[in-house]
């Protein structure tokens, strides 16, 4: 699914999502994916979305859709 979704009830896009992943602005998205996993903190379903903070730097971002839990792919 590509489209808008919730997190935490808000109908958020892409772009806002990966923004609430990274807590600043973005400046490339992919869509909205399911992830293959359950939220580590309350069991919730996990939303992931790829994005570019910056120029040199594609990031894949995971976020809860119950909860403030968020991780991403950075070592």
């Amino acid at each position: 699914m590509s489209g808008n979704r919730v997190v935490q009830g808000r109908m958020v896009t892409a772009e806002k999502l990966a923004e609430l992943i990274e807590d600043d602005s973005v400046m490339e998205v992919d869509s909205i994916e399911d992830a293959d996993e359950d939220c580590p903190e309350c069991g919730g379903n996990v939303l992931e979305v790829g994005y570019m903070p910056s120029v040199t730097e594609f990031v894949t971002g995971r976020k809860c859709q119950d909860c403030d839990w968020s991780d991403t792919d950075r070592d």
